[in-house]
């Protein structure tokens, strides 16, 4: 069984004229991903593997999570394949995961967030909030066999406001 964690980056902000990879979090996503992480911390497992896109965005957003969670900065690991919007490099990385991770998770962006979710979880999510926390549960025990799995959680900055 495999365990796959996705979540959109927090909100960010438009206000500076920066390449869009450089573009910070707003206020609201500075409070809005650690808000999401401590009403999950006692529902998930810790991953085996944390991987987010090199954007700072979604580099910060992991950051906020893993403090909330309670989870070592040194696990992360910046991938810039994972600035990806489409999905199909996000794909790629998790079905070349090793099988011996179990739980992976990934900090990324829209909209590979939403068709990920949509792909392989069987809730159907018209389009993944920022900040927003996704856990998919998959039968299979090689990640380059993922099919459509369970989508266990859903959870949205929105619910705790």
């Amino acid at each position: 069984m495999k365990r796959l964690y996705l979540v959109r980056h927090a909100k960010s902000s438009w206000e500076f004229d920066l390449d869009d990879h450089e573009r910070p979090l707003k206020e609201r996503g500075l409070n809005d991903a650690p808000l999401v992480a401590r009403n999950i911390k006692d529902s998930i497992q810790n991953p085996d593997r944390i991987l987010s896109s090199d954007a700072v965005r979604a580099k910060t957003t992991a950051i906020l999570y893993l403090k909330a969670l309670g989870i070592d900065e040194s696990k992360l690991i910046l991938d810039p394949k994972l600035y990806d919007f489409n999905g199909r490099d996000v794909e790629k990385i998790i079905r070349n995961t090793p099988d011996t991770v179990n739980c992976l998770m990934i900090f990324g962006h829209n909209n590979a967030m939403t068709s990920l979710v949509n792909k392989w979880g069987d809730l159907e999510i018209e389009n993944v909030s920022t900040a927003a926390f996704t856990e998919l549960v998959f039968e299979q025990d090689q990640w380059v066999d993922i099919k459509k799995g369970t989508t266990k959680q859903y959870i949205k900055p929105k619910q705790f406001k």
